[in-house]
């Protein structure tokens, strides 16, 4: 690849210019529409004209891998973080239809990782004022939803053909969501020691991850107020020093801990 390409691709990938920060928007906003995609086609049969669509969102993340392979400065270490293997993930399921098929909603760990970028997320904060006094919240909800869709999707590959009481999308989704919650009405249940061990990570992490929304939601581990001196804009909702220089700050409080 010439050199010219290296650094366009750079500039888009990471520069701090309004092409590059609209690119990368772009990005986003193209998995989102992926995820939109899959949700919706999951519920009618899978014709040569979804799978043709498929392939060319495969295309296109193939591409964008290959970018930001191409633009790494380190190779090796590249190929160890767990947001590369979530890319093959999403290339897997986009190009290969039997395979996509059930781990379709493995897709969105792609978004998970866009959107944990140091550079989206800055631009995010920077851009939205509701992102950026809500950042916690939302990526918590965030979280817990891609945690929700990975689950659904892997309850579903793994169930679909041996349990009758599972058929599609919206089975594994109900299934998950009543786990989660602890509901279990148990009109569905797992079939196999793969569906019961899955069962079993959603009500462990699940749990966990919806306590942690509820906490975010409820009671926040941080306040936002900017440190007069130094800047800093996350603090313990008890703290009347800066951590960082010391300074006293005046944060908002009730009374309440």
């Amino acid at each position: 690849m010439g050199e010219t390409m290296l650094k366009t691709l750079h500039h888009y990938y990471e520069e701090d210019s309004r092409r590059a920060h609209a690119f990368r928007y772009a990005l986003l906003a193209f998995d989102l529409a992926t995820i939109l995609f899959v949700i919706v086609t999951s519920f009618f049969p899978h014709t040569v004209t979804i799978e043709v669509i498929d392939a060319v969102i495969g295309v296109v993340i193939v591409a964008d891998f290959l970018a930001r392979y191409a633009i790494s400065g380190e190779k090796v270490r590249f190929w160890t973080r767990a947001a590369t293997w979530a890319d093959i993930i999403a290339i897997g399921s986009f190009l290969a239809p039997i395979a996509g098929e059930g781990l379709g909603f493995l897709r969105i760990l792609r978004t998970l990782r866009l959107l944990h970028t140091y550079q989206l997320m800055a631009r995010l904060r920077h851009d939205f004022k509701f992102f950026r006094h809500h950042q916690e919240i939302i990526i918590a909800a965030i979280n817990l939803g891609v945690f929700l869709f990975v689950m659904t999707g892997l309850i579903y590959a793994t169930q679909v053909r041996i349990n009758p009481q599972i058929s599609n999308y919206a089975d594994a989704l109900y299934f998950t969501v009543t786990t989660l919650t602890t509901t279990g009405f148990g009109d569905i249940t797992p079939k196999g020691e793969w569906g019961r061990m899955i069962s079993v990570a959603i009500m462990i992490f699940g749990v966990t991850l919806f306590l942690r929304l509820a906490q975010v939601l409820f009671r926040p581990t941080k306040v936002r107020h900017e440190c007069p001196t130094c800047g800093l804009s996350l603090h313990d909702a008890d703290a009347i020093h800066c951590k960082h220089c010391g300074e006293v700050i005046h944060i908002d409080t009730e009374g309440l801990t």
